[in-house]
């Protein structure tokens, strides 16, 4: 295979971006997410993948749900401040509206395009990523918009890069 394919191939898909949250034992953490999917129409279920460089994958480990934000083609400051940041350093949070959802998971109140999820099964095969499988607990909508792409946020630098693995998760 040609090195670059592959990567060709995914920069044409141009996924949109979401915002994932989530909280264990008080301490929240949220990230920008670029692989994500609807993975079952009956029952509801959707799949996020975590970078394990992360600190919202560490804390995802230890939390039973989650929050996948949506956000739209205006939302590039949010994208920015989920993904160019660190939750060891920072707190991504501060100076947000932010609203718990009844599992206790932070909702981000400028984001109302949102489903919370409850974890059912985790996979990791190896990769720089894990797969956190989900069941669809609640969803909000504000009606139509406009997807934030991947494209839209290349240009910012991410708060890990992905070949930083986390020592202990």
């Amino acid at each position: 295979m040609p090195d670059d394919a592959f990567d060709q191939i995914m920069a044409s898909v141009d996924a949109p971006l979401v915002v994932v949250t989530t909280v264990a034992e008080d301490e929240r953490a949220g990230c920008l997410v670029g692989f994500h999917a609807q993975s079952s129409i009956g029952p509801e279920r959707y799949c996020v993948w975590l970078s394990k460089a992360n600190h919202t994958y560490r804390v995802a480990l230890r939390s039973s749900h989650l929050a996948v934000h949506f956000l739209g083609a205006d939302d590039l400051p949010m994208a920015e401040r989920f993904g160019t940041q660190t939750g060891e350093e920072v707190d991504k949070f501060a100076g947000l509206d932010v609203s718990d959802s009844e599992y206790g998971v932070p909702l981000v109140d400028a984001l109302p395009n949102r489903i919370v999820l409850e974890r059912t099964a985790l996979l990791d095969d190896g990769g720089d990523h894990v797969c956190l499988m989900t069941r669809v607990v609640d969803a909000q909508s504000a009606g139509s918009f406009t997807p934030l792409r991947v494209s839209d946020a290349a240009h910012l630098d991410p708060g890990h890069e992905a070949d930083e693995r986390a020592i202990e998760p």
